[in-house]
């Protein structure tokens, strides 16, 4: 098996992040992958606003999670028994995860594959995160972390077009120490139909 195929099968959303912040060279090769991602009409839409700041991080991730309305996980409806989101456990109040590393997508409001071109980005990145040894994970309905005067002020302090809008949030951070990683789910029969 080629090493792409192995990370593709090895990538697991991570949940659970050690303190200690992903090196710079690591960062660079993961921007560089989502900045080569495809993008409808090779338009290159998506920016990438990356955030170390703890505190802003916090901040932004606690907004996101009292503004997201997420159906909460019962019996057997969950997304994770090994790494709970905060469907999963109402007691997680950070959005983020405290991920050192928050990268929000934005893309222009007006264009019709604004939100796949960032879905392909971020995509690209977390892969070239698993490659690289630090975990990431995929969190949607970005807008919802700057819904308030707070994140308003952090939109304008990043300069932040208006004509754009956070489409998700990528979180990176190396594994916290001693977590197995994630068991991958049986892949699910019938999904491909060949004719």
């Amino acid at each position: 098996m080629n090493k792409l195929m192995e990370t593709i099968l090895h990538r697991r959303a991570i949940r659970r992040f050690a303190e200690r912040q992903i090196e710079e060279a690591a960062l660079s090769q993961i921007l560089e992958a989502g900045l080569y991602a495809p993008s409808a009409g090779g338009r290159q839409g998506p920016i990438f606003a990356v955030c170390q700041d703890r505190e802003v991080n916090e901040r932004l991730g606690k907004i996101k999670r009292a503004n997201s309305r997420p159906r909460m996980a019962s019996g057997e409806n969950y997304v994770s028994r090994e790494q709970p989101s905060i469907a999963d456990d109402p007691d997680l109040k950070n959005a983020f995860y405290d991920a050192p590393t928050v990268v929000t997508l934005f893309a222009p409001k007006n264009f019709l594959f604004s939100g796949e071109d960032c879905a392909a980005a971020a995509e690209n990145m977390m892969l070239a995160a698993d490659s690289l040894g630090v975990g990431s994970c995929y969190i949607g309905q970005g807008w919802t972390a700057f819904a308030d005067p707070y994140g308003q002020e952090i939109l304008k302090k990043w300069g932040v077009r208006a004509d754009y809008y956070a489409v998700m949030q990528l979180l990176l951070g190396y594994p916290r120490e001693g977590d197995p990683h994630p068991a991958p789910k049986p892949r699910r029969e019938g999904r491909i139909l060949r004719f």
